[in-house]
């Protein structure tokens, strides 16, 4: 989910091929590179990049190629460090279409982690809830995706399969969920274009379509990886019903609270997905 306001980005936009290999330059400079698995945390969800050990911050302002978020809750940094004993990479904060970015700066630095030797990349986001048992605190692991963002993140001539999202993957994350007694669904994620929330007319077309969440991020970042050969797993984390659907007043402070609450069960489940997809890689 997201704020209110357009932002838009400034100054001539870089040829998007040389903007990738130059942000790759600069993370494997920076002591990025060799990683196997790469995880872009959603809007309140930074607190897990705190619980990895060998733990250091490349922040944005050092990466000159790295689209920097204005969105608060987005810290616009990039962690390496050990999760579970895993070297992993941890983008904390992601940019959107919303604040006038194109779909190639929203996809640059989850192409750049291929080119760092990424392998499976696993996305979250702040979504609403849509089908009925989307409640507030639910996990949503994504089977497929609509994109109706109008835009799309591959290049001319690249191709992705039809769906992005790796099925023994989430399998993982279903079994992994049950042991640990965490609510998770699999089910379709809807990715708007934003900035505003949707109106309840527009939910009920969702709903009509097949979705069971809703948001604002991922679908980009999943197929560009796809198209880039990465295994690709999602995770929305279910921050509120969606417009309509309950009484409330749906607000950016109320998302990240939710959100801030679910980072200690997201990171347990990633604890005990991660070593089986680092062996896996």
């Amino acid at each position: 989910m997201g704020p209110v306001a357009i932002q838009r980005s400034e100054g001539r936009r870089s040829d998007p091929v040389q903007a990738v290999a130059a942000l790759a330059d600069e993370l494997a400079a920076r002591g990025a590179a060799g990683r196997a698995l790469a995880i872009v945390l959603g809007s309140g969800l930074g607190a897990v990049s705190e619980r990895l050990t060998e733990r250091r911050v490349i922040s944005g302002s050092e990466l000159e190629h790295l689209p920097r978020s204005r969105v608060h809750g987005h810290a616009g940094e990039i962690v390496l460090g050990e999760l579970a004993g895993v070297p992993v990479l941890v983008q904390s904060g992601r940019v959107h279409l919303y604040e006038g970015r194109d779909p190639f700066e929203v996809t640059r630095l989850t192409r750049a982690f291929a080119r760092l030797g990424v392998r499976t990349l696993l996305l979250t986001n702040a979504a609403g809830g849509i089908a009925p048992t989307m409640e507030p605190g639910t996990f949503l692991c994504l089977s497929d995706h609509l994109n109706l963002q109008g835009q799309s993140p591959l290049f001319r001539g690249e191709g992705a399969r039809s769906c992005p999202y790796d099925a023994e993957l989430g399998a993982d994350l279903e079994r992994a969920a049950r042991e640990l007694r965490i609510p998770l669904e699999r089910g379709i994620y809807a990715g708007m274009l934003g900035p505003a929330y949707e109106t309840p007319a527009e939910i009920r077309l969702l709903a009509s379509l097949g979705a069971h969440a809703v948001g604002m991020s991922t679908v980009a970042e999943a197929s560009a990886a796809r198209a880039a050969g990465l295994r690709v797993a999602a995770l929305s984390c279910i921050a509120n019903r969606a417009a309509g659907l309950s009484a409330e007043v749906l607000s950016h402070e109320d998302v990240l609270s939710v959100m801030r609450r679910s980072a200690e069960k997201l990171t347990r489940l990633l604890e005990r997905v991660v070593p089986g997809w680092a062996r896996a890689s």
